[in-house]
């Protein structure tokens, strides 16, 4: 027989021959009509569960990784407020029907049925996935398994304090309030979970306000994996900067009790806490599992003896809130509810086009209330000296930091994050004299770890903040790429577009870093970042044109609240020449306030119809020189600059390429997966002409260091044989 039957008719069974589990005395700080509201989660939890198998095998219904077991979590939520956000585990179903009572206007149990049959009336999702959320709620959805969502937990619980300094437009957290996670005790091991929990730690061992309530629900399993018994509390119980307390789940009493008093530490003393939760897993991990293939009957019995409804059952009982007959009646009465509403809830439409699924993976617009912009007095307090150097030509690094300047200016909700950024000025100088211009409030020095510095933008958006955080190096984005894949950009996506995560990641990438190299430090792949649905990436190839990007991107973050990617080339930082040694070819001015790069927009140097050479960053710079001596031969060619890789700007590169004759492709990322391939798939696709089209690429290389730095890449001599050898080809 199935789990779940099993421990239903064991209930019933159990329940009327007043056969309950032992155990403590119901507490005193638990009112009997509050205990009574969080019996009926209870039953509606387990309900729901049940439901979503028979939903399964009928074939209407595509999850059933349930919350039996874990009904605790409902006592949790009635010690919190609705405006404290929650970010759930995957089995805390129990939370979000407790919280949906303290909220008029809630279905809840429409809501989740429409869910479970992925009905394209999903509020939370629309139907594309089955994920715990609500707007309503303050449950921004999540699918992770393994607490990727803790990083910006820590960020959102940041920003509480943050915000009462800078009061972003689109503030959504009060100032008292509390953000909690939770997970499970498998995902805690996580080096996602370890590296958040470390994070706040961190920043509490600093008495920086961080009001965050870490929930671990421990069943002593993740999946087939036993966690040790005592791990948990061994792990976090003595962390520096942390607060612990543990209840058993099975006692929804000693659960308020004990939330409650977690609550209330946070909130008053506005550090984090880990709140260390007993429960039981039901029915295995999922539908499809069958925990008597890895546990013993014994074991899986054990826990079943142990459920939560059960002792309910007996505390109410004891109480002298709810008869074990009227619990009986609740429960039975709900699962009849629970079916009755299902059968409904799977005639209701779904998701048919791919259209219809993709509808959400872009994020609306979002108003603003106009503004008049920096005063010229605040703006030349601000600059100092380097007012007067901005007119003068000026090397990429020092344009990008005089936008980045004029950009915090105008938008106050604007705060930059990462390693070295503030006291240091970045890694290359980048940020240099920012921390003095606007403070450690909204310049912050993180520590060394690329999750948590992402998890703290995630977050901070969550709140009204704009982020702007940086990565040092675009290789060490791969230490923490799942916080834009599996978290930000499908956050609007899983949300219908409720939630939204707009930021302008700011990373320091790509080769031809001649003094200080290998390949960690020089990165040419950016494959990771255009595989992300609705990530924007954006990569400059010169000073002016990085300011006019870099304005797009904050516009595109801010307005359209996007997921924006700015790609700074390293070695184009300090470059002054083009053609020879002092001609100072490459430096440029700081364009005039308005200026900018519309999304989309390529940029196109010379008229020449022989070649259009297409490019970007390193290799537009290449393609420059390039361009030069093959004017000089009789070609005459055209550089266009790429501007935005993700996505390509099909129509506006179509059009620039316009009446050359032939096309030349020069792409500095690896020729597997990079820029080119793409490049080349526009051209035989959509290129009406059908010209002649020839690509250089970077070889299927990591970068080396010393004098062999550029030996992989294209270099200005290959754009010029290349560009021979098409065009004499087809003459």
């Amino acid at each position: 027989m199935d789990r779940a039957a099993i421990v239903h008719d064991n209930f019933l069974r159990r329940v009327a021959s007043g056969d309950l589990p032992g155990g403590n005395a119901p507490d005193s700080a638990l009112p009997p009509e509050l205990a009574v509201s969080i019996y009926r989660s209870a039953c509606l939890t387990r309900a729901l569960d049940r439901t979503s198998r028979a939903m399964q095998a009928a074939g209407q219904g595509f999850y059933t990784i349930g919350s039996s077991g874990h009904e605790g979590m409902a006592a949790v939520a009635a010690a919190l407020r609705p405006t404290d956000m929650a970010f759930l585990h995957y089995r805390d179903a129990a939370f979000q029907i407790q919280r949906a009572g303290q909220v008029a206007g809630q279905t809840i149990t429409w809501d989740m049925l429409l869910s479970f049959a992925c009905s394209s009336e999903d509020p939370i999702s629309g139907g594309r996935h089955k994920v715990l959320g609500s707007k309503a709620l303050n449950i921004p959805p999540q699918t992770s398994t393994i607490a990727s969502h803790l990083p910006k937990a820590v960020g959102a619980a940041y920003s509480v304090g943050l915000a009462r300094r800078i009061r972003p437009e689109h503030q959504v957290l009060p100032d008292d309030a509390v953000v909690l996670c939770s997970f499970g005790d498998a995902s805690a091991n996580h080096s996602t979970a370890q590296g958040a929990i470390n994070t706040a730690c961190w920043t509490a061992f600093q008495k920086v306000p961080l009001p965050l309530l870490f929930v671990c629900e421990d069943n002593g399993i993740g999946i087939s994996t036993k966690t040790p018994d005592g791990w948990i509390a061994a792990s976090f119980a003595q962390r520096p900067g942390l607060q612990y307390f543990h209840c058993d789940g099975l006692d929804i009493y000693e659960t308020f009790r004990v939330a409650r008093e977690a609550a209330e530490f946070v909130r008053t003393r506005r550090k984090p806490a880990f709140l260390h939760i007993r429960t039981v897993r039901l029915y295995g991990h999922a539908g499809a599992d069958v925990p008597t293939t890895y546990l013993s009957k014994a074991e899986v019995e054990a826990d079943e003896a142990n459920d939560p409804l059960l002792h309910c059952v007996r505390l109410l009982d004891n109480a002298g809130a709810l008869t074990p007959e009227d619990a009986l009646a609740i429960y039975q009465s709900t699962c009849v509810r629970v079916d009755r509403v299902a059968q409904e809830a799977v005639t209701r439409p779904r998701l048919q086009t791919a259209e219809d699924v993709m509808a959400s993976i872009i994020p609306p617009r979002r108003e603003h209330a106009p503004t008049n912009g920096t005063a010229p007095e605040e703006r030349a307090a601000a600059f100092g000296s380097d007012l007067k150097a901005a007119d003068q030509p000026q090397i990429m690094s020092r344009l990008i930091n005089f936008a980045l300047t004029d950009l915090m200016l105008d938008h106050p909700e604007i705060v930059m994050m990462g390693e070295d950024i503030g006291r240091k000025g970045g890694v290359y100088g980048v940020t240099q004299k920012l921390g003095q211009r606007f403070g450690r409030a909204r310049m912050i020095d993180t520590l060394l770890d690329e999750q948590s510095i992402l998890g703290l933008a995630l977050g901070m958006a969550q709140n009204g903040l704009l982020p702007i955080p940086e990565i040092q190096f675009l290789a060490y984005l791969h230490n923490a790429e799942d916080q834009l894949r599996g978290e930000g950009a499908t956050l609007p996506f899983f949300s219908n577009g409720q939630y939204t995560n707009p930021m302008v990641l700011r990373i320091a990438g790509l080769g031809y870093q001649k003094g200080f190299g290998g390949h960690f430090h020089n990165d040419n792949s950016v494959a990771v970042l255009r595989d992300i649905p609705g990530l924007i990436l954006a990569c400059p190839s010169n000073g002016p044109d990085a300011v006019r990007l870099l304005r797009e991107c904050v516009r595109l973050a801010r307005e359209e609240q996007r997921l924006v990617v700015f790609l700074e080339p390293i070695a184009l930082y300090g470059m002054r020449d083009l053609h020879a040694a002092g001609d100072s070819g490459w430096l440029g001015t700081y364009p005039a306030a308005g200026e900018h790069i519309g999304f989309g927009e390529v940029t196109t140097t010379g008229t020449g119809e022989d070649l259009a050479i297409i490019s970007f960053a390193n290799g537009a710079y290449l393609s420059h020189q390039a361009q030069r001596v093959l004017e000089a031969e009789g070609i005459s060619a055209r550089v266009i600059d790429l501007n935005w890789l993700s996505p390509l700007p099909d129509e506006a590169l179509l059009a620039a390429t316009g009446n050359c004759r032939h096309v030349l492709i020069v792409d500095e990322t690896r020729a597997s997966g990079g820029i080119a391939d793409a490049l080349m798939t526009i051209f035989a696709e959509k290129d009406a002409a059908k010209r002649p089209v020839a690509r250089i690429s970077a070889r299927d290389s990591f970068i080396p260091t010393g004098p062999a730095y550029a030996a992989t890449m294209p270099s200005a001599e290959q754009i010029i044989a290349a560009a021979r050898d098409l065009l004499g080809a087809t003459r």
